[in-house]
């Protein structure tokens, strides 16, 4: 880094560098989305003006009118973008750009699959959308000065994308930033105004605030001489939901949708309502057809932009959108709140309930109907999605049942690991005198397929749902019915089929009980405290044994993601049930040795840890006894 009086030279950091390289390479398959990309930037940069300044009007400095300006200079080879935003601070400059990996590059890079038409649908996602500046220049020059701060903070910000970058402080009279792009050879063209009207009409037309671009007195004019080139508005310039939806293009919506997402992708689906009476608001809900990288992210933000008398107010309202949905994309607008309204404000505030309930209720309505007539839409919708659907039984109450609805599982009648069934589709299908549903969790769908645990359920044929994912734990402790059904762990306390269940069946596990009463207690005290107790199983038809909890103690699958999560599980004993009609069971019924019956002992329920996807707590142990065994049988 050199550095003189007023002037720095830095590197870009490393992820940075990629990030351009990529870009440079033309990432992007169709050059036009950098204008689209700056201008969004601009348009963001105003938003926030109008917002800070409804508690600091001189944040406007006697210029209230909002604007984004387009100039070309065929002589030069370059374009200009310039606003009247919020501007920036030298600090600003550093931290968004210079060090943009913080907004996601990092995670940006994870994701490139080395396919260009795959990762061009990337960058917008990951915030990076500054860097498409140099799909079409070899240098960029940024000037900026943030609201508020005298002329003497501006700054200078350039690059030629090769590394590294100048910034220096100079004197700018007006707020807000102006970007030329030096134009590369190869991408003249876009110094033609007719060539960049074009595109803003393509891609920024629904832009509320006006794009200006000047416009040349025809030839041969009365006025030529006396008229120069004038500032034209080149975009509708009104607020796109606030139009009639007869009169929306469904290019309009998704270039919309693609501004306020940051996405390259067109939305899977959307609603647009307009709602008249005591709390009059207009909302336009999109859903996303890509997961964005930070969906998982604690620090993630979310909610939908909020707008009062079309003046942006705040960018994720997250009070206007409940967590579970917090992949929802959109605005709404209201008629009724104050332009001063808070993030405080907004917790108390009755009407935002109101607005954010009916919104709730719009979109579940919209996933329903999703659901029902076009199913391959909305698979692609829940393998996206469908993780994050899964916490609203817990978060939403009061719809609760709706959500569960469109839920969806894989089951132990399915085919593949695919998340198809519904519990409607369960109940459709249950048997006549089933009363239940029955559910598995477990790490994995491999480990749910393959339990012991649901042998008697293969053997009469009834239906598992097997859930696999982590929040699946969280969903089953919140969703205990459905329409009616209980939900019952297939690992949980003494297994009761009920009508399923015929008296012969039932006599012969009373029987088998009675008979092995001594082999249960032999095992019981071989095992000591390892276990809560030990019992003759009704479960299994094929396994020697398994391991369930008590009705209403925390299933072991739990307990592990805790443990994976650094926190601290409840500390409970499993319950060893085992099958006596299985040889190794008989085998150590006969065994007289009470040495060779302990290690058996400790073998059977080391291997019912194993099938249940648990850790050994001494896999040397366990290892030892085996070949110890082994060697037995070839002696």
């Amino acid at each position: 880094m050199t550095v003189d009086a007023h002037k720095e030279t830095m590197e870009f950091q490393a992820e940075v560098s990629q990030v351009l390289n990529l870009v440079i390479r033309s990432l992007y398959s169709n050059k036009e989305i950098f204008l689209r990309e700056l201008i969004s930037n601009a348009s963001d940069a105003a938003e926030k003006l109008r917002f800070e300044a409804l508690t600091d009007d001189a944040l406007y400095e006697n210029d209230p009118d909002l604007r984004i300006r387009l100039s070309v200079d065929k002589d030069r080879n370059t374009v200009t973008i310039s606003d009247n935003g919020i501007g920036m601070s030298r600090q600003e400059v550093s931290e968004t750009i210079g060090t943009i990996a913080s907004s996601g590059t990092r995670k940006f890079l994870e994701s490139i699959s080395g396919e260009e038409a795959q990762d061009n649908q990337l960058i917008g996602q990951f915030g990076v959308g500054f860097y498409s500046a140099f799909i079409v220049a070899d240098k960029v020059t940024l000037e900026t000065r943030r609201a508020g701060l005298g002329a003497e903070h501006g700054v200078r910000w350039e690059s030629s994308g090769e590394g590294s970058y100048s910034i220096e402080t100079l004197e700018k009279a007006d707020r807000g930033t102006v970007i030329t792009l030096h134009l590369r050879e190869d991408s003249s063209e876009f110094a033609e105004p007719f060539r960049l009207s074009g595109i803003i009409g393509k891609f920024s037309d629904h832009i509320s605030i006006p794009i200006e671009m000047l416009n040349e007195p025809m030839p041969g004019g009365e006025d030529e001489e006396k008229k120069g080139p004038e500032w034209e508005q080149v975009n509708k310039g009104t607020a796109l939901w606030m139009r009639n939806k007869s009169d929306i293009k469904e290019e309009e919506y998704n270039e919309f949708y693609k501004h306020i997402g940051h996405d390259f992708e067109d939305p899977l689906t959307r609603i647009h309502n307009r709602v008249e009476g005591s709390n009059e608001y207009t909302s336009l809900l999109f859903i996303p057809s890509r997961a964005p990288f930070d969906l998982w992210d604690r620090e993630q933000k979310h909610g939908v932009k909020l707008y009062v008398k079309r003046v942006f107010i705040m960018d994720e309202a997250d009070k206007l959108m409940p967590h579970y949905l917090r992949f929802v994309k959109g605005v709404v607008d209201s008629d009724d709140l104050p332009l001063n309204v808070s993030r405080e404000l907004l917790q108390h505030d009755k009407k935002i309930d109101t607005i954010r309930s009916a919104n709730v209720k719009r979109v579940l309505g919209l996933l329903e109907k999703m659901s029902k007539d076009d199913t391959e839409k909305y698979q692609t919708f829940w393998k996206q999605f469908g993780n994050v659907l899964k916490e609203g039984p817990a978060e939403d109450f009061g719809n609760k049942e709706q959500i569960a609805g469109l839920l969806r599982f894989a089951t132990s009648k399915s085919e593949g690991a695919d998340q198809t069934v519904s519990l409607d589709d369960y109940i459709g299908r249950m048997q006549e005198k089933q009363e239940n549903i029955y559910y598995i969790t477990a790490d994995n769908h491999a480990a749910a397929l393959h339990s012991p645990h649901l042998e008697i359920f293969r053997k009469k044929d009834v239906e598992v749902l097997l859930l696999s994912d982590k929040v699946d734990e969280w969903l089953v402790s919140h969703l205990s019915d459905y329409k009616g059904k209980h939900l019952q762990s297939v690992a949980k306390g003494q297994l009761d089929l009920g009508e399923l269940e015929d008296k012969e069946s039932k006599e012969q596990k009373e029987q088998a009980e009675e008979e092995h009463k001594g082999l249960v207690e032999r095992i019981s005290k071989a095992l000591g405290d390892s276990v809560k107790e030990v019992r003759v199983s009704n479960r299994l038809t094929e396994s020697p044994a398994c391991l369930v909890v008590g009705d209403y103690e925390m299933s072991a699958n739990l307990q592990r993601v805790l443990k994976q999560m650094g926190q601290a599980a409840p500390a409970s004993k499993p319950i060893l049930e085992v099958n006596p009609d299985h040889p190794l069971v008989k085998k150590m019924d006969e065994e007289q040795d009470e040495s060779l019956f302990e290690e058996l002992a400790a073998i059977l329920f080391d291997q019912a840890t194993l099938a249940e996807g648990g850790q050994l707590e001494d896999p040397a142990a366990f290892v030892h006894r085996l070949n110890k065994l082994m060697l037995s049988f070839t002696a």
